[in-house]
């Protein structure tokens, strides 16, 4: 008697296949699943089948982001830094061979229950898909047939098997593997050169007319081993945004549109906007998320075109005090419209360190506006600009939580010595970087211990848009010993003493470290 699945599948006694055998049965149709899907969903991508993000993979992973609050953000971020995205995706992947595995050992007792089980996960990533930001109903043909392809297998593992096959599942994986794991390594491949955005990136790369020449004097960075340079390089540079799959786009296809409570909409392309005078700015970028000390802040040179000059194009009516922010990926933030027009170096920015913006940090355009936190300001891969108010819309991260403006606050690290490092006795360099975007640090001071602060040399200042790096010596004697700083900004005030977390507008306090002087 069979519990109602394919005839002659189980019988009343149980199962006649091994656990194992069962388990990797379920294995392998999830790799069929999401190899197909995969594959499928690279090349709609590639043939600029979709707007969306047809991967189930990607798309649970994106519905997973869109659904954190604020503590597990935080929490994420504060344990894997800039690998919060690869250690997701290992969750992800586990997850998902756990299920397919007890799919697999369900299958040998009930094979209805053990395929409908499968067909219900398949349905939440083909919803997951449905819901990106984009989707249209051809991004459900991937993972369609993706979980279309895994009943299939699965089905044929409810049929009678000879005792030989059954207790060997070698072939199975194999196979399986084999089929799961090259679409799946062929779809990421295709889906990931995006050979179309490489190439405009790669063309991106001609002179620009410059309105400034940025010259940083050599004084800026003091050069202090182990402090983290004035211009931190691409490569180097902090990273924290939504986006599970980072958009490749093809620069020549792009267009930026302003839209909302403006006299006229205007519409910008990539051609339009590199015939613009372009401005070359310091500016430190800082994400809300960075705890006291953290390493979610850097400066670079961005180069683009001033957003107050497109805006003026566009000419925001009465009332407007918002711009909402788009990203290709769908990703938000509301920014004060003040901050956009009000002389800073706000840039619609092209450039990075002199170099076409890295894909992760934005390619072909993004924004850059010093003083606030990225949540609010720094949108990557930006498509729409929408004049607004704070009272109609909101970005992103406010309805999550989170302050719907960011002011950036007065900080100060210490990045040498480390904390629970031990340090011979005698001359120690304490050193580090404070920021006060758009306000500028004045002054910064060291505590060691009880004793009266201390002012510390401060690097050259070359713009109040940018960190500036500062040094003291210390005559260090033995022992264990406390060292805290504090920095006072460019209009006189001091940064506060009072500990608060990065929700909802940014983490306080003064970073301190312990030493042991041996």
């Amino acid at each position: 008697m069979t519990d109602g699945g394919p005839a002659g599948a189980v019988d009343s006694a149980g199962p006649t296949r091994p656990p194992v055998l069962s388990a990797v049965d379920g294995i392998v149709a999830g790799l069929l699943t999401t190899g197909i899907a995969t594959l499928l969903a690279a090349l709609m991508t590639v043939v600029g089948a979709t707007d969306g993000q047809p991967s189930p993979v990607a798309a649970v992973a994106g519905a997973f982001i869109d659904r954190t609050p604020p503590w597990l953000k935080d929490l994420a971020v504060s344990t894997f830094g800039t690998h919060d995205k690869l250690a997701l995706l290992v969750g992800v992947i586990v997850v998902l061979t756990v299920t397919c595995a007890v799919v697999g050992v369900l299958l040998a007792w009930r094979a209805r229950v053990a395929l409908t089980v499968f067909a219900v996960v398949g349905g939440i990533g083909l919803a997951a898909v449905l819901s990106r930001p984009g989707a249209s109903p051809t991004d459900a043909v991937p993972t369609v047939a993706g979980v279309l392809a895994g009943l299939w297998y699965l089905a044929r593992g409810t049929q009678p098997t000879p005792p030989a096959v059954t207790a060997n599942p070698t072939r199975r994986l194999v196979l399986g593997t084999i089929a799961g794991g090259t679409a799946a390594y062929i779809g990421s491949s295709v889906g990931g050169h995006a050979a179309r955005a490489t190439a405009s990136r790669t063309a991106a790369n001609h002179p620009l007319r410059l309105h400034n020449h940025l010259v940083i004097p050599a004084g800026a960075d003091l050069h202090v081993p182990g402090v983290a340079p004035f211009v931190v390089p691409n490569d180097a540079f902090y990273r924290v945004d939504t986006a599970f799959v980072v958009p490749r786009i093809d620069a020549d296809s792009w267009r930026l549109r302003v839209t909302g409570m403006v006299e006229r909409e205007v519409e910008v392309d990539w051609a339009t906007l590199q015939e613009q005078e372009m401005t070359e700015a310091l500016v430190t970028l800082t994400c809300v998320s960075n705890e006291v000390g953290g390493d979610l802040v850097g400066n670079a040179t961005w180069t683009g075109w001033p957003v107050r000059d497109l805006l003026a194009m566009a000419r925001p009516r009465a009332g407007a005090d918002m711009v909402l922010q788009t990203s290709a990926d769908g990703w938000s933030c509301g920014t004060p419209l003040n901050a956009l027009t009000d002389g800073r170096n706000a840039l619609l920015a092209v450039r990075m360190n002199g170099r076409p913006l890295p894909f992760e940090h934005g390619f072909p355009v993004r924004v850059v506006v010093p003083g606030l936190y990225g949540y609010v300001s720094a949108c990557k891969w930006v498509t729409e600009l929408k004049v607004t108010t704070f009272a109609a819309d909101e970005g992103y991260w406010t309805p999550r939580g989170w302050a719907a403006r960011g002011p950036v606050k007065t900080e100060s690290r210490i990045d040498v010595p480390r904390t629970g490092s031990s340090v011979a006795a005698g001359r120690v360099v304490i050193a580090g970087v404070a920021w006060a975007q758009h306000r500028g640090i004045a002054g910064v001071e060291v505590q060691v211990d009880d004793d009266p602060w201390r002012a510390a040399r401060l690097a050259a200042d070359v713009s109040t848009d940018a960190w500036r790096q500062w040094l003291l010596e210390w005559d260090a004697p033995r022992g264990s010993h406390t060292i805290r700083v504090r920095a006072t900004d460019g209009t006189g005030r001091q940064q506060t003493a009072t500990t608060a977390p990065p929700a909802p507008d940014g983490a306080s306090g003064w970073h301190t470290v312990t030493v042991r002087v041996q």
